[in-house]
């Protein structure tokens, strides 16, 4: 169990790794050679945005990954093709719904979400050019947790490794040779997209892969349609929470960073607040990729074992997955307990970011070792098709702890305890995801 769960976690870890490189890079070149702190803001601002539509195709990818694994541990190819069929008219159809909503009401979600006069010129450059290859981002995120369930986790680690290299690529030529700034990112970020779900798709027409793009499969068949969907919905809300916090947050930060930094920044206050954030979330997307690498590791393991009724291995995975995940983020929260300044300092050299970032960096990241026992939960019950407690959970984290305490903190201690409410939430969620996976693993 301890080679399977690496030959499948190692793939997607270093795949996710590679993927986070695509914020950090952007906001490394423009941060250092382009507009600075205002772009480290709109980018911010945007992500949220693009991922929340992008993620109904990781939502359909995840869903039909489970039941294609379930499928394949009971020797039934033909509902494994079929479902394959039904996730590609599903993502195709409801992704391009989305960007054309995002292109027609973009000022509006921008500030929606967050993006202030100050931001709302850079962010709308910035977003106009991702849209275009959003289309290509979905696809590539369903057909990633399609090629993991076939237990092909190199390719889908390579779908993740092919982009995210031609955006450090890009980016380098883009903003430091040709001094296009914000829009050298996106164009850089963009093509990134479109290169990853060209590559998923020659490896399907390619017969690489064991399931085929047949045009009988694309028949809608609402049994697989509602299977997929209850299990995918999971992960639909999971980055629909994200987005309902990103609102919140962005919100919050302007407010309580206008107040916090007037007497230094004057207006310029909660856009530097949402840069602060900027930085972090880069380092949460880099320092996450162990924790979510052996999530999905996890995931089809769980799926194929559990079609197998093979309940020992279950279990041994599980708590493998736990092992590995608490002691690898104790080491990154040791190193960024101690080197804070030396991290920020290699994407900025903003002096109110530097005086400002690493204080918040300790602080987010207090919560890093339960965090992965929170996420561990939520894939288990996905990976074995009970999608109730895997919604409850995902709906607590952000919902139930991060959010109200948000609200709650910022009345009485302001900035700060906007930057408090999202460790705090953390270890409320992951202690009651630590419960209820082990109450429900004990029972095998």
């Amino acid at each position: 169990m301890n080679k399977l769960l690496l030959q499948q976690s190692l793939p997607a870890s270093i795949g996710f790794l590679v993927m986070s490189f695509y914020q950090m890079v952007d906001v490394f070149f423009v941060s250092r050679y382009a507009e600075g702190e205002i772009a480290i803001a709109a980018i911010t601002v945007v992500l949220p945005i693009t991922f929340l539509i992008s993620s109904f195709g990781m939502a359909i990818g995840v869903g039909g990954a489970s039941v294609l694994a379930r499928a394949l541990g009971e020797g039934n190819k033909s509902k494994a093709q079929k479902t394959f069929g039904n996730q590609i008219k599903l993502t195709i159809g409801i992704v391009f719904f989305f960007v054309f909503v995002g292109y027609i009401f973009q000022e509006q979600l921008l500030r929606i979400f967050g993006a202030n006069d100050e931001i709302i010129p850079y962010a709308k450059k910035y977003f106009n050019i991702l849209l275009i290859g959003l289309p290509f981002l979905g696809w590539a995120m369903m057909t990633n947790n399609v090629i993991r369930a076939e237990g092909k986790p190199k390719v889908a680690m390579l779908t993740m490794i092919i982009p995210a290299i031609s955006n450090i690529v890009l980016d380098y030529i883009l903003i430091y040779h040709f001094k296009i700034g914000i829009m050298g990112a996106a164009i850089a970020t963009t093509s990134g997209y479109i290169l990853s779900g060209l590559y998923t798709l020659w490896f399907f027409v390619s017969g690489r892969s064991e399931l085929k793009l047949l045009p009988d499969d694309l028949k809608l068949d609402f049994n697989i349609i509602k299977e997929i969907t209850s299990i995918g919905s999971i992960t639909l809300l999971r980055q629909s929470m994200f987005s309902i916090l990103a609102i919140v947050l962005y919100s919050q930060l302007d407010k309580w960073g206008l107040i916090a930094y007037k007497s230094t920044l004057g207006q310029s206050g909660g856009s530097h607040a949402i840069a602060i954030y900027g930085l972090i979330r880069g380092f949460t997307l880099f320092v996450a990729f162990p924790i979510i690498g052996i999530m999905q590791g996890l995931m089809p393991i769980v799926s194929y074992n559990y079609g197998a009724k093979n309940w020992q291995r279950v279990k041994h995975a599980v708590w493998l997955a736990v092992k590995w995940t608490t002691a690898i983020s104790i080491i990154l929260l040791t190193i960024i307990a101690v080197f804070p300044q030396d991290l920020i300092e290699v994407f900025t050299e903003d002096k109110d970011l530097l005086n400002h970032t690493p204080r918040v960096l300790r602080l987010i990241f207090i919560s890093l070792p339960i965090m992965g026992i929170g996420f561990i939960g939520g894939a288990f019950f996905q990976a074995i098709g009970e999608p109730i407690p895997a919604l409850i959970l995902t709906l607590a984290r952000q919902g139930l702890f991060m959010i109200p305490l948000m609200y709650i903190l910022s009345y009485f201690i302001g900035l700060d305890g906007v930057w408090i409410s999202m460790p705090l939430g953390e270890i409320l969620a992951g202690t009651w995801a630590g419960i209820w996976l082990y109450s429900r693993v004990k029972s095998f």
